[in-house]
C-alpha cells in the first residue's frame, strides 16, 4: 500500500479489445479522483496466444501500461474490468489473475476494496456472470468486495447497463452507441465508492 503521507491509489485493471471498457475504465477513474487523496492507477493486459502465453512487447505501442504483479501490491484498492466472453471474463484477464499465487500466499491483497465492472453487445449477454466470476478470484485474495446500492438511484432506471453487482455497459460500437447517462454516471459512483471506502479503511 502506498505510504499514508502520500496520495492513496485505485488500480482499474481492465482488458478491452474493442474500447469499450477501456472508455468504462476512464469514466471510473474521473469517480476515484473526486475523492480527496485519493488517484487512479490505469493498467491494462495484454494478450495471449492459443496456447495461453503473452505474446505482445512487455510496453504497448499505445494507451496505458500493461499491469504487473506491483501494481496489484501498491494499490490500495482494485477495480477490475472485462468484456463478456459468453458469461466469463476473457483468457487474457484469467491469465494475469492466475499468476497472483504468490501474493495470494502472502496475503498482499486481503483486506483492500474491490468493485468490477463490464459490457456486452447483448442485453442478456452475461454481464452479471461475468462480474460474478471476476469477483470470485478477489474474494479468494480476501478483498472487501464494492458494489452499488440501490441508493444510486439509476439502477432503478437504466434501460441499457447498471448492475448492484458493478457498473456495466451495452453497445455493439462505440461511435453508434455512446455510453448512457445512467451507465456514466454508475461507473462514476463505482470509482468513487472504491476509493472513498479505501480511504476509510487506510486513513
Amino acid at each position: 500500500m502506498t505510504d499514508s503521507l502520500t496520495s492513496r491509489e485505485i488500480l482499474i485493471l481492465y482488458y478491452s479489445p474493442g474500447g469499450t471498457t477501456a472508455e468504462m475504465a476512464n469514466i471510473i477513474a474521473r469517480g476515484v479522483e473526486e475523492v480527496e487523496g485519493l488517484q487512479a492507477r490505469i493498467r491494462t493486459v495484454p494478450n495471449v496466444s492459443p496456447t495461453t502465453e503473452q505474446t505482445e512487447a512487455e510496453i504497448p505501442e499505445q494507451g496505458p501500461l500493461y499491469a504487473t504483479i506491483d501494481d496489484l501490491i501498491e494499490c490500495d484498492g482494485l477495480i477490475l474490468g472485462c468484456p463478456t466472453h459468453f458469461g466469463n471474463m476473457p483468457a487474457a484477464m484469467k491469465y494475469f489473475i492466475d499468476r497472483t499465487s504468490a501474493l495470494w500466499m502472502g496475503g498482499k491483497l486481503a483486506g483492500k476494496p474491490a468493485a468490477v465492472f463490464s459490457a456486452s453487445t447483448s442485453m442478456h449477454g452475461g454481464q452479471e456472470s461475468t462480474l460474478l466470476t471476476m469477483m470470485l478470484p478477489l474474494l479468494h485474495h480476501g478483498m472487501l468486495i464494492v458494489g452499488l446500492p440501490y441508493t444510486e438511484t439509476e439502477l432503478f432506471k437504466t434501460k441499457t447497463g447498471g448492475s448492484p453487482y458493478g457498473a456495466t455497459r451495452l453497445t455493439d460500437d462505440l461511435e453508434s452507441t455512446p455510453i448512457s447517462e445512467d451507465e456514466r454516471k454508475l461507473c462514476l459512483a463505482l470509482g468513487k465508492r472504491v476509493a472513498a471506502t479505501a480511504k476509510k479503511i487506510f486513513q
